[in-house]
């Protein structure tokens, strides 16, 4: 009952509503909420891209809560548009957006439709929807929302659970990329993946791994091997799965659900291999061989070695929808396609002199790759890093890796309820550098390392999504940017 909504005093339904509560006691909750959107949002009523938004966004009120019934049922009055989708579904720990990227922008390169879920988004919630790199324009998330309203009361009037706010989310989703008629939808798992919203969809073209590691123990496991069983809930009877896992008791797990299901396998390191050519600030480069090929000096534009390990699990997903689905894609598409691959707020140059990343190294396994490039490619004279966590991650564990290598190290708190203790990070910096800021607001936490780097110094903004993001936006409006995409 925590999640039943609170009535403005002024709310001219709540004489009717509290009355019906009385007569109904039963079906108070479902009441309620009834009540609650015909104040906030009356029927009929246009709405606004922001009144949408913030429909959505309030429904985190009902928190995480796993089960595909919310979002089945949900589907079923909307017509069920995902069983008309052709689905490459992209799960995994780390590494899930550089994948579902790369894969969208090669499918793009061969001439398709190609739509694009991914979640959180850095700067609005638009993002979050792209058909071949545009976003759903406002005016279309507002329109869609509007026809959702309706439907979410109806099934709370059906004595249904509410949606939260990621499985209605999803639904807009499907609903959008339906009626769009895109080719492909290359769809990224939220969290989890056997009960995770997207795990709705029956038959996925592919079913991606990316790796499994620690992240999300609340919710999914306490080791790698629970972990890796509810990530490969997302393998499909009959279905065509490439993962980049390199646990061995995530790769057991894995290889066990496929044969079981009657899935084929492709594993980075075994079936593709790959091989580092170069490595910069702007780009990798690298040789990939498949049981099909070899493709020799393919580059990304984006830095660090671990994006030649996506690149390969990349390639095993085209070459399953070449060899198994009959999909037209031609050897320079994948190259062309690669070549255009950018994806923000990973490792991201945003200037130079002093040289400023960011980069989205919000668990223990992203910050020890984010360390490695931070020994293995970057050139300077001091690190000054600005890290915000948020409280149900492994944070000592990404302090240890990243604040030994910096001189100064600066605190701040993400915009999000989950901060918990953010301050206490401090602490746990202060045990491996003796200069420690903690600074709550992330303009002022970034503008601080500004004035303290120098010209040869390197700036790291790294942490949560919601740290990131704002310290991003910030940078983007006040300091002169070296990309002309930015």
């Amino acid at each position: 009952m925590s999640n039943i909504p609170r009535y403005n005093s002024e709310n001219k339904y709540k004489k009717a509503g509290e009355s019906l509560c009385f007569l109904f006691p039963g079906a108070r909750y479902q009441l309620l909420i009834l009540f609650n959107y015909w104040e906030v949002w009356k029927p009929g009523e246009k709405v606004n891209y922001q009144e949408a938004l913030d429909f959505l966004t309030d429904l985190t009120k009902f928190g995480v809560n796993f089960g595909l019934g919310r979002i089945e049922y949900l589907l079923s009055l909307l017509g069920n548009p995902e069983r008309s989708l052709r689905v490459i579904h992209v799960g995994g720990t780390n590494g899930k957006g550089s994948i579902a990227i790369m894969t969208a922008r090669i499918l793009e390169e061969a001439g398709y439709k190609v739509g694009l879920f991914t979640s959180p988004h850095l700067q609005s919630y638009t993002e979050r929807y792209l058909i071949n790199r545009q976003p759903i324009t406002e005016e279309r998330f507002a329109a869609l929302m509007e026809r959702f309203k309706p439907l979410l009361a109806q099934m709370v009037a059906d004595g249904h659970e509410h949606p939260t706010e990621f499985e209605v989310c999803t639904a807009l989703c499907f609903l959008y990329f339906y009626e769009e008629q895109v080719d492909f939808l290359i769809l990224e798992v939220g969290m989890g993946g056997v009960i995770d919203s997207t795990n709705v969809v029956q038959n996925p073209l592919v079913s991606v791994i990316t790796n499994v590691t620690f992240d999300h123990m609340d919710y999914l496991g306490d080791t790698i091997a629970e972990i890796a069983s509810v990530k490969a809930g997302i393998i499909k009877e009959g279905g065509h799965v490439v993962t980049a896992a390199w646990y061995q008791d995530a790769l057991k797990v894995i290889e066990e659900h496929c044969q079981e299901r009657g899935a084929a396998l492709l594993e980075v390191g075994k079936d593709i291999k790959w091989e580092l050519n170069e490595a910069t600030t702007a780009k990798t480069s690298f040789n990939l061989t498949t049981p099909w090929g070899v493709y020799r000096d393919l580059w990304v534009p984006l830095a660090g070695q671990h994006q030649a390990v996506n690149a390969a699990t990349t390639l095993g997903v085209i070459e399953f929808l070449r060899r198994d689905h009959r999909v037209a894609i031609k050897d320079e598409q994948i190259r062309t396609g690669l070549t255009e691959s950018s994806w923000p707020a990973r490792l991201e140059l945003l200037h130079e002199n002093p040289q400023i990343i960011i980069d989205v190294s919000h668990n223990h396994d992203g910050a020890r790759t984010l360390s490695a490039a931070l020994k293995g490619i970057y050139q300077y004279r001091n690190l000054i890093l600005v890290l915000g966590m948020l409280g149900d991650k492994e944070r000592e564990k990404v302090v240890a890796e990243l604040a030994p290598l910096a001189t100064t190290v600066i605190i701040t708190k993400p915009l999000s309820p989950r901060a918990g203790d953010w301050e206490g990070l401090a602490d746990e910096a202060g045990k491996y550098v003796d200069s420690v800021f903690v600074i709550e607001e992330i303009s002022d936490a970034v503008t601080t390392a500004i004035k303290e780097a120098g010209s040869d110094d390197l700036i790291c903004i790294t942490g949560s999504f919601y740290m990131v993001a704002s310290a991003r936006e910030f940078l983007l409006e006040k300091v002169p940017l070296m990309k002309k995409n930015a």
